[in-house]
């Protein structure tokens, strides 16, 4: 990756993350002042919006740390796992956010239950998301255990020089 594209990135990472902090912050806010009517579900709303926010921060922080690990030219390594399972763990807790934000949302929808078949839809794409992350992830195992090999090749032609 080029310091044009890892810096454009690490900009956009950044403010992804400081926008999920605004909307916590406010989330909070809005739980400790303003106390739920009960017009609307808005308190689980609210905790949800809060914790669909955390998972990301936890993708962005894990993409953060593979970028700079595939700048460093370290990113064909055991470290790279523990990130690639983060963004996936995230990715799933994401998921389960958006399916717990569509049981809170299908009552209000018995006249057109369509949405809430949409928003699941929605929910399984996400799913698909993580899953297309976690064949990634075993390309990384390939890639990781070739690298391996090969070093391990050049230390055995080392030798016998």
């Amino acid at each position: 990756m080029g310091k044009l594209a890892v810096g454009a990135l690490r900009v956009v990472l950044g403010v992804v993350f400081l926008g999920t902090v605004f909307v916590q912050a406010g989330m909070v806010w809005a739980l400790a002042v303003k106390p739920d009517d009960g017009s609307l579900p808005l308190t689980p709303l609210r905790v949800i919006t809060i914790l669909g926010m955390a998972a990301v921060q936890v993708a962005l922080v894990c993409v953060w740390r593979l970028v700079t690990m595939v700048r460093r030219g370290t990113v064909f390594s055991h470290a790279a796992f523990r990130y690639v399972n983060g963004v996936i763990g995230a990715i799933v807790a994401a998921a389960l956010v958006w399916f717990a934000v569509t049981a809170i949302n299908a009552p209000g929808q018995r006249d057109d239950p369509g949405v809430s078949v949409i928003m699941a839809g929605i929910g399984l794409a996400i799913l698909g998301v993580a899953l297309i992350v976690l064949v990634l992830r075993m390309l990384l195992v390939q890639a990781v255990a070739r690298d391996v090999e090969a070093a391990e090749m050049r230390a055995e032609l080392d030798e016998v020089i």
